[in-house]
């Protein structure tokens, strides 16, 4: 099963890189690449524990949709978004974050798997683990850009 860590260090207050981070608005800027778009349940606004949604975009050469849910929420802490229906076996994603003295700290770890036995098992992890490393990489760089800019006016405002 593979498992993606990444810590990313953002020099903006943790209240706003928590809201931020759980922006449907701000998600799908930072991943205009594949055309991502929410087309069901949470679309706007700041998605919260007990709400899902469904994103369709194109990955792999293919318009694909993936629905998650909030499952857990602590507050400026930690949320955590669960696979509800998708091309994967499973997917959890927990979303950590700590204040530290100049900023925050934000951790993400992605657990997902696949199907289609072995084979899928080479997919995940010579392709999908450094395709969806990627993914979060840049997502988290538009996290940073806009908490450490005035950008994320827009977003929160």
């Amino acid at each position: 099963m593979p498992t993606i860590h990444l810590t990313t260090v953002i020099h903006a207050p943790l209240e706003r890189v928590f809201d931020l981070s759980r922006s449907i608005t701000l998600h799908k800027k930072s991943m205009e690449h594949t055309k991502e778009e929410p087309i069901k349940g949470r679309t706007t606004g700041l998605i919260i524990k007990g709400e899902s949604v469904t994103w369709q975009a194109k990955h792999l050469g293919k318009l694909r949709q993936l629905t998650t849910k909030i499952t857990a929420m602590d507050m400026n802490q930690h949320f955590c978004d669960e696979m509800e229906a998708g091309d994967f076996t499973f997917l959890k994603h927990d979303h950590y974050f700590k204040e530290i003295g100049n900023g925050t700290v934000m951790i993400d770890m992605m657990e997902f798997g696949t199907p289609y036995g072995w084979i899928g098992r080479m997919v995940e992890r010579f392709y999908l683990v450094k395709y969806m490393t990627k993914l979060l990489c840049h997502r988290n760089d538009t996290i940073k850009e806009y908490a450490e800019t005035d950008k994320w006016r827009v977003i929160l405002d």
